[in-house]
């Protein structure tokens, strides 16, 4: 078999529909793991809307939720059509009364913001990540997707962050007169 044969049958397989491309296996670990973080994520941001008292970062968690949840459903979609098993969810988080949990036990709602600003951060970077390594457009274009929104929920964190005098910057470099 020469280079011109095994040329031509890749190009056959990655040409057409990117739908009836086959995914490779870094595109399945990838979105494998999305699907199984997304569930941990989910079930750890339910048990912290228990522990919110701030109204406005409540809606932002109840909002993350949601956002992932649509990510799994495409993401589930995906992995389904190529034929690959889903991973395992936890069930769904109870719901608790924040006078309940006593004090010493409850997440702070700077912890909580900070948590949910970390968790954006990384997952910009794992739809990057997967936008990069993809060979199927489809793939590519639905993490694209899913990168914007994150960045616009990173903006809302953001904000909320700064209004709320949550932020805590890092040391910041002031120019001395004296030279």
């Amino acid at each position: 078999m020469n280079i011109e044969t095994i040329r031509s049958g890749i190009m056959g397989i990655l040409s057409g529909n990117p739908k009836d491309e086959p995914m490779h296996y870094g595109e399945v670990y990838g979105t494998w793991s999305h699907l199984s973080i997304n569930h941990g994520l989910i079930a750890g941001y339910q048990t912290f809307i228990n522990h919110i008292g701030d109204e406005d970062l409540k809606k932002l968690v109840q909002e993350a939720i949601e956002a992932m949840q649509e990510e799994n459903k495409q993401v589930e979609e995906l992995l389904k059509s190529n034929g690959i098993g889903l991973p395992p969810a936890p069930p769904e988080r109870p719901v608790a009364h924040l006078e309940a949990i006593p004090p010493g036990a409850r997440f702070s709602d700077p912890e909580i913001a900070a948590a949910v600003s970390k968790d954006v951060a990384e997952g910009l970077v794992a739809a990057s990540t997967m936008i990069g390594q993809s060979i199927r457009e489809d793939i590519a274009v639905m993490y694209g997707q899913f990168h914007m929104a994150k960045a616009q929920f990173g903006a809302k964190m953001l904000k909320l962050n700064k209004t709320k005098g949550w932020l805590i910057p890092p040391p910041l470099q002031v120019k001395s007169s004296e030279s």
